[in-house]
């Protein structure tokens, strides 16, 4: 993996953009003992990032993903020039806005100023990287290095790379995100929404569809998940749930049992009209209904507290 920067000699990470995504990201750079060096041209940026890393460095230490004592202000600075925050930089981590042409054009500025040894990784969560690297003089170092929210607790980082993107950069990359305690996947070809975002949004299609066609409730649907399948997910996932429930022969086994029923519901399945205003406005209205009065604020809140209990009783090797 010579000719990037490795884990080992990361010591300073360029984070682009402070969204939700992109304070997380700060967070979790930070609390492996890093420097961040935040570029954003908003005005309030700093504010808010320093805000949601004060909100998550208790989290973090009660895993061991930070120091409770360490004081970790002085290593954030933030920046409104590009060229500014670039400099000294030993990794760059890119969150802007889903907009292919903002994120190309961000590209052939960091093509430009970023040192030929420094990965850029982007944390898009559907754009391939071919497209965004097209053209580059240091295609090369380009990499998807695409995390889940909250970034400073959810460990999955889906990692790859385009048409021109070196191996040893996607390599380089995971080992990076591993010395961050990050779980991380490897795409290994590219495609629209990568791997986590494509599961979700195919449950998301049949969740409206069963709203939409009157056979169940928001709330109803979404305590289907919770108390049923999505307890197992997050021990084993979908191919070792399956494996673990057809007999002792596993999935040779569970196949032959169950393919002919999982085959005949994907022909009842379809795409639901979810540009539909008026299906919008209903799905909108069941999930007020089923909050029951809590603020988004309140049940993010009370996400990630069960989210640190879940983390911490899983333990470090979540793929054991």
């Amino acid at each position: 993996m010579a000719g990037f920067r490795d884990a080992g000699r990361i010591a300073t990470v360029v984070a682009i953009g402070a969204g939700v995504i992109g304070a997380g990201w700060v967070a979790a750079f930070l609390g492996s003992g890093r420097s961040v060096r935040l570029y954003d041209p908003l005005p309030d940026a700093g504010e808010r990032t320093r805000a949601h890393v004060a909100g998550a460095w208790g989290q973090m230490a009660e895993l061991g993903l930070a120091r409770r004592d360490d004081d970790w202000t002085p290593r954030l600075s933030v920046h409104g020039d590009l060229a500014a925050a670039v400099a000294g930089a030993d990794f760059v981590q890119e969150s802007t806005p889903e907009r292919p042409d903002l994120k190309r054009a961000l590209f052939a500025d960091l093509d430009r100023l970023a040192p030929p040894d420094v990965l850029v990784a982007s944390s898009t969560s559907s754009l391939p990287v071919s497209e965004l690297q097209a053209g580059l003089a240091t295609a090369g170092r380009f990499v998807l290095g695409h995390p889940f929210n909250p970034v400073h607790l959810i460990p999955l980082v889906e990692v790859g790379g385009g048409d021109a993107t070196d191996p040893a950069a996607i390599e380089t990359a995971r080992a990076f995100y591993a010395s961050l305690h990050k779980e991380t996947i490897l795409l290994n070809r590219e495609i629209f929404g990568h791997i986590a975002n494509r599961l979700t949004s195919a449950m998301f299609r049949e969740a409206v569809r069963l709203v939409a066609e009157g056979y169940a409730s928001v709330g109803d649907i979404d305590k289907a998940i919770r108390h049923g399948p999505a307890l197992k997910w997050a021990i084993q996932g979908q191919f070792t749930t399956f494996h673990t429930s057809g007999g002792a022969g596993g999935l040779a086994e569970f196949l032959p049992k169950f393919a002919p029923g999982i085959i005949q519901r994907w022909a009842t399945m379809a795409d639901p009209p979810l540009e539909d205003e008026a299906l919008q406005a209903l799905l909108v209205r069941q999930m007020e209904e089923a909050a029951q009065g809590r603020s988004v604020q309140d049940i993010a809140a009370r996400q990630d507290d069960r989210l640190l209990a879940m983390l911490k009783l899983l333990g470090p090797e979540r793929d054991d």
